[in-house]
């Protein structure tokens, strides 16, 4: 009996499996053959060979390599005429094993020249938007404007000269945004060159046209915000992937930038207050003995910020209009950019934060036009972004992180950044404007993790520094929603905006003619913001919950932050080391969401019941005919197949001696019903299938298969459910948690869910 029990399991099976299998045709012996299309083959040849400069475990390898650049600079603000002057000693270390002829180095601030190219292409500021009606519509007004109502600004860096140590002249050339500084004698492995740079350029409004720094005027009272940034001519960066990173900035795609120590010295109005990258290195010096007293008492205040600068102090100070000037003096070690703000204008607030040991300063800058919304959420944020950011990668390194209020957009430089979320001129807000600025504040301080120390190519790889970042700025979102915003205005947490699979199904789901891959440069995108940040970030987050679990993922993914900090890694480097440090197979997981533009589709395309039966089918019979040996062998116990509500259609047995007394008896406690549920995958991405089973007592089963039950049919997957109740209801993704674009296919029986419009009206009726 035994024995009996056994071969009907193993036949069960192969009965369900074999009809793909064991049927064969002419057709299919003589037709063409084809390349290998399965969705889980080795990602070997999207990704780059593993050598010695990157390892196939996606750690740096022994040869790894990266330049230094350290710039020694004296920089002058002219508030009157809205101007940059600066000059730069710059140390550039060849730690390559080429000799070097030449330097290249970035002059972003070249896109605002008025011949320039990106006026074409961009007609007005630095970025598109992600909506392209709107990016139409704004083009249309700014192209008009710029021509015919206002004077054409004219910015980019005015070159007075190159020269190197010893105060010879260097031969330059100019291309658009990139400047070929061509060298008497290469530079050899292990040498360093010396030259300096002296430049000015023309200040833009960034209001006017969206860009990533510049001033904001404020007419009442006469006074400028500055948030000052690619100002200064900067070493683009040679390594081994790309030789001279070398790319034109176009607006979208950001920047490539070598590590190196600053050493800054920055002259404004005296009336101003200022803070940059770095460590302050006078500041009694600039500083009143009030406000210092503020200053050193702040360095050790970990419960709430402390004002240097408070609300009313800063009323007054807008008032004067200095002529004299004072130098800020800054430092800062292994950072890969500076940036400062400047303004009579500002509010100054800091706290310590606890990490690691050490006390950081999270900093707040901001005019009254901020408040109540700054002075109540701004430093919180940045506290909770150090905190988060700290737990799932490293402990941040850096001194200080600096949020300044500006009224376009966000934007990240190293331990500071500018962030949008004004009031209204009476004070209120709405609860919009009061999360985009807690959202992007904790976005941009993020970006102190990635890429200003997780050093990725923005330039090409936008997603790696945007995407991964905003998955953390999830994270970090949710935890901030715990701590501070716990029921609040009607939420049960943060209203993230992105992050949660079903806020990519739009997108995804959307017209493909505007879509492109996630590994695409970000000049090359139409819908940026979908593209680089929130896909990636709901990808990672689909990753982490759903695929890998929480532990794998976060193992893995602290192990690639650590790896590369303050080094400069490619996606095959985080692709390698998220499998490397997991043991998961993720290939299939990165061609489909990141090298393609397919989209989430799972369905049930069938349920069938299956009952024990002695009335072998033709099909039964037919299989079995390939397989006599099985009939000469064992006792074989086949079931029928039958849709659910619809007549049965009989498979078969074979050769069942035993067949009454295993129904009738029921010595092996068979289960009473065996249902046949079968998926099907309308879309493209291979997913794990998440599956409710409703039964008739009431209860649920839970089932999550693996991605990999698509291994060796990428349309369909039939799976058995033995149980003594009776099967009601199947449900896939119930709790949403794959991105799937279409629900109408996701339940069996299919119920037919009202429109949003017979919704409203049962509303109103009831």
């Amino acid at each position: 009996m035994k024995i009996i029990k056994l071969n009907f399991l193993l036949f069960s099976f192969m009965f369900l499996q074999l009809p793909l299998s064991a049927q064969t045709s002419n057709e299919s012996m003589t037709s063409k053959g084809h390349t290998n299309k399965n969705k889980f083959k080795q990602l070997k040849e999207e990704l780059a060979t593993p050598n010695s400069y990157r390892t196939a475990s996606g750690a740096p390898g022994r040869d790894y390599y990266q330049q230094k650049v350290d710039y020694v600079m004296d920089i002058e603000l002219d508030d009157k005429n809205k101007r940059v002057y600066g000059e730069e000693m710059i140390t550039y270390t060849n730690n390559s094993p080429d000799e070097l002829s030449y330097l290249w180095l970035q002059l972003d601030q070249n896109i605002r020249k008025k011949n320039s190219p990106t006026l074409l292409k961009n007609t007005e500021g630095e970025g598109a938007m992600s909506n392209i009606n709107d990016l139409i519509k704004e083009n249309e007004v700014n192209s008009f404007v710029s021509k015919y109502l206002k004077e054409k600004f004219d910015g980019g860096f005015n070159i007075s000269f190159v020269k190197d140590e010893s105060g010879n002249h260097l031969d330059y050339t100019i291309n658009m945004t990139m400047m070929r500084i061509d060298l008497p004698k290469p530079i050899k492995t292990g040498e360093q060159l010396k030259f300096s740079i002296k430049w000015w350029y023309n200040i833009n409004n960034h209001v006017e046209n969206r860009a990533r720094s510049g001033y904001e005027y404020f007419p009442k009272d006469d006074n400028r915000l500055y948030v000052i940034a690619q100002f200064f001519p900067r070493l683009a960066v040679y390594n081994d992937v790309e030789g001279w990173q070398n790319h034109q900035f176009w607006g979208n795609g950001e920047f490539a930038l070598n590590f190196g120590d600053y050493e800054v010295n920055i002259k404004v109005p005296d009336d101003h207050i200022l803070d940059a990258t770095g460590v302050l290195q006078n500041p009694k010096e600039v500083l009143s003995k009030e406000q210092y007293r503020r200053y050193k008492f702040a360095q050790t205040q970990t419960e709430s910020p402390v004002f240097i600068v408070n609300q009313i102090e800063a009323e007054e100070n807008e008032k004067g209009f200095s002529s004299k000037k004072k130098v800020w003096k800054f430092k800062a070690y292994n950072v890969r950019d500076f940036a400062f703000a400047t303004s009579r204008k500002f509010i100054w607030e800091m706290m310590a934060v606890p990490i690691g040991g050490k006390n950081i300063m999270a900093v707040s800058m901001y005019p009254k036009e901020g408040n109540p919304l700054w002075e109540e959420f701004s430093t919180k944020a940045v506290v909770q972004a150090l905190k988060t950011y700290s737990k799932y990668t490293f402990n941040y390194p850096y001194p200080k992180a600096v949020s300044v209020h500006s009224k376009n957009q966000g934007m990240e430089y190293p331990m500071i950044c500018w962030n949008p979320g004004r009031p209204d001129i009476d004070g209120a807000y709405s609860l919009s404007v009061k999360y985009r600025m807690i959202y992007v504040i904790i976005h941009e301080i993020g970006h102190n993790f990635f890429p200003m120390i997780v050093n990725s190519d923005e330039r090409q790889w936008g997603w790696m520094d945007e995407g991964i970042n905003s998955f953390v700025q999830y994270l970090t979102e949710q935890e901030f929603g715990r701590k501070y915003l716990h029921l609040m205005d009607g939420f049960p947490g943060f209203p993230s905006s992105s992050g949660e699979p079903s806020q990519i199904v739009r997108y995804m789901s959307g017209d493909q003619s505007i879509i492109a891959p996630i590994m695409s440069n970000p000049e090359n995108v139409y819908q940026l913001g979908p593209n680089a940040y929130d896909k990636p970030a709901t990808a990672l987050n689909i990753l982490r919950e759903t695929v890998m679990g929480r532990d794998l993922f976060d193992h893995a993914f602290k192990t690639y932050a650590q790896r590369w900090m303050f080094k400069h890694p490619t996606p095959a480097d985080f692709f390698r080391t998220m499998e490397d440090a997991s043991a998961v197979d993720l290939d299939w997981f990165w061609r489909g969401w990141f090298y393609t533009t397919d989209y989430v589709d799972i369905g049930v395309k069938e349920v069938k019941k299956l009952t024990f039966t002695d009335q072998p089918s033709g099909k039964a019979k037919e299989i079995l005919e390939n397989y006599q040996y099985l009939l000469d062998r064992y006792d074989l116990v086949f079931l029928s197949e039958s849709p659910i509500e619809e007549e049965e259609m009989s498979l078969g047995v074979a050769n069942s001696k035993s067949l009454n007394k295993i129904i009738n008896d029921n010595s092996f406690n068979l289960p009473k019903n065996i249902y046949q549920v079968t998926f099907n995958k309308p879309g493209g991405l291979v997913m794990p299938v998440l599956v409710d089973y409703h039964f008739s007592d009431g209860s649920v089963q839970r089932v999550n298969y693996p991605a990999e039950v698509w291994r060796k049919n990428d349309e369909e997957v039939s799976k058995l459910i033995t149980t003594n109740k009776e099967l009601l209801r199947v449900e896939l993704d119930p709790d949403e948690m794959t991105a799937d674009i279409n629900k109408e296919n996701n339940t069996w029986p299919k119920t037919n869910e009202m429109s949003e419009f017979d919704q409203f009206k049962a509303k109103i009726n009831n």
